[in-house]
């Protein structure tokens, strides 16, 4: 059952939209998101890292830049550059990658569904990162990035968006790196109560991206119902931004390895343990890089590719468990903690995580640059991705890299 409702969105201007658009907060350092915001003034970067309005000397934790993220956005809407609709909405957010198409509902979801279950975890979270975000939303009194939350394809959601996608959007833009996006308000009464209702027939609803802005609102939403403790669990801080997306319909891209060192070994004395534990041989075509099957990776290592097929008997000993029969857990238990040392790689500043999207050159670069061996992934799907959460178990790190990404400023849910 689970509670996803309209919301009247805080958004840009139709012609202001293409140039507020950015990426998540969290894609940039420091200074990439100055360089940003100085290439585009009305990047919503200088929103949702108001530290790029500063000297690099001050402390981005400090309690002004969060004075400043806030004075900007509502400032916005004074204004006029960001408008408030009137009325509770859904909204289409269509985003087109190189030819493919994906389309999630924009929408508010439950803070209690977070809590109880509903709404499925994958990941864990680290307070410093969830500590940043609560500090954002809190003085902003706004969500402005949202949530990619995934749920099993329905029928009655993809009439809907269908019907909706013949009319003519509210935003038609391309961005910097080539997506498309579409935006269209669904306003329509009838098309509202169907589309709750689909989602309240849901037994479970996934978050797909962006585990640290959901902890971060549901703890926002956690305190201002401290705060008034009257509450009757109507009021916006009680739901958080998201954007709802087909299983069906979402690409989910390898997230790659890299390791400074060999631990020790020499390239022949690596080889051998490589040979020992997997069926090793070496590939020259260039598209034979990325792996074509799960159960399989390729490594990188002094100039030469190898594909590495992954033992029966070690896929078959782990097959019950969604948590440690998955790629990148096989890596970790048979090569990477045993051979090279690595026996936490949240933590060991020895590995280092390649997102897909990147492409291989950028494994041989580092591997030329500061890394002595790269291993290519086969995508975790979505359907690993759902076993994971429906057994209340968490995915290794840097399990996942969806594309295309999110872009904030788009959408804003006000907590008032």
């Amino acid at each position: 059952m689970a509670d996803i409702r309209p919301f009247m969105s805080i958004r840009p201007e139709k012609g202001k939209a293409a140039k507020i658009a950015a990426l998540p907060y969290d894609v940039y350092n420091r200074k990439e998101a100055t360089v940003e915001v100085e290439k585009n003034p009305e990047s919503f970067l200088k929103i949702d890292r108001a530290e790029t309005g500063y000297p690099f000397s001050v402390d981005m934790y400090d309690e002004k830049v969060y004075k400043r993220a806030h004075d900007l956005l509502w400032g916005m809407v004074e204004d006029g550059t960001f408008i408030r609709d009137q009325k509770n909405c859904y909204y289409v957010y269509e985003l087109t990658m190189n030819g493919r198409i994906q389309t999630g509902i924009t929408a508010c979801a439950s803070i209690d569904d977070y809590l109880n279950g509903v709404i499925k975890k994958h990941e864990n979270t680290r307070a410093e990162k969830e500590a940043d975000r609560i500090h954002h939303v809190d003085t902003c009194n706004a969500q402005t990035g949202p949530i990619f939350l995934a749920y099993r394809s329905n029928p009655v959601i993809n009439e809907i968006v269908a019907q909706v996608k013949e009319g003519e959007p509210e935003y038609d833009f391309i961005s910097e790196d080539g997506i498309r996006h579409r935006v269209f308000v669904i306003d329509e009464d009838e098309k509202i109560a169907a589309i709750s209702q689909a989602f309240e027939n849901m037994a479970d609803i996934y978050i797909a991206d962006g585990h640290h802005r959901a902890a971060s609102a549901v703890k926002v939403g956690l305190k201002r119902r401290e705060e008034h403790p009257g509450y009757d669990g109507t009021e916006e801080f009680n739901y958080f931004l998201s954007v709802l997306f087909p299983d069906d319909q979402l690409m989910i891209m390898d997230y790659n390895r890299v390791v400074k060192d060999l631990n020790g070994y020499s390239f022949q004395g690596f080889y051998k343990e490589m040979k020992k534990r997997f069926d090793v041989k070496e590939i020259a075509d260039r598209e034979e890089r990325k792996p074509q099957e799960k159960g399989s990776f390729t490594m990188y290592m002094e100039g030469h590719w190898f594909l590495c097929k992954i033992r029966e008997k070690d896929i078959a000993a782990v097959a019950d468990d969604p948590v440690k029969s998955l790629d990148v857990s096989l890596l970790q238990d048979l090569l990477l903690h045993p051979v090279l040392g690595i026996g936490d790689p949240k933590t060991d500043g020895r590995i280092d995580f390649v997102g897909g999207i990147r492409g291989t050159d950028e494994l041989v670069r580092r591997c030329e640059e500061d890394c002595s061996v790269a291993f290519a992934m086969y995508p975790t799907s979505i359907t690993e991705l759902f076993s994971v959460a429906d057994a209340g178990k968490l995915m290794p790190p840097k399990s996942t890299w969806f594309e295309p990404k999110l872009r904030s400023g788009l959408f804003i849910h006000s907590l008032e």
